[in-house]
């Protein structure tokens, strides 16, 4: 990805906020990926929510900078465990993140089947 000039902040570098917004661009891609579909999932009364979110920066993207962003995934049932990192093309960390996210069907939290069942191929038997 590239960071566009209205992401940055009056220091010149990308505001806090957006890290977030790239990481979660980041976790719908992957999940797109294997076949979650969120309007689909939402009309068959499941929604996916984000419960938690730490993010630790370490040295800031500035405008028009390209960058990666990474991930892989744990399952702490009910919770799906998001483990991300932003990183400069160079390989330096920009930023590191732990989203933890969980399913409600119907208005009911799940045990986490539906992200278990999307991952199987994806986790590795212990969900690591």
């Amino acid at each position: 990805m590239k960071v566009r000039d209205y992401e940055c902040d009056l220091q010149g570098v990308v505001n806090n906020a957006n890290y977030q917004h790239y990481m979660e661009h980041t976790r719908h891609e992957f999940l797109e990926s294997l076949g979650a579909n969120f309007g689909q999932m939402h009309e068959d009364g499941l929604d996916a929510f984000v419960t938690k979110v730490t993010i630790s920066y370490k040295k800031s993207l500035r405008s028009g900078d390209s960058f990666r962003s990474a991930i892989r995934c744990s399952m702490r049932a009910p919770k799906l465990i998001f483990h991300q990192d932003i990183l400069h093309l160079d390989g330096t960390l920009a930023a590191r993140g732990e989203v933890e996210c969980v399913v409600v069907d119907h208005g009911r939290l799940t045990r986490g089947e539906f992200f278990a069942e999307l991952l199987k191929d994806v986790l590795s038997p212990e969900g690591k």
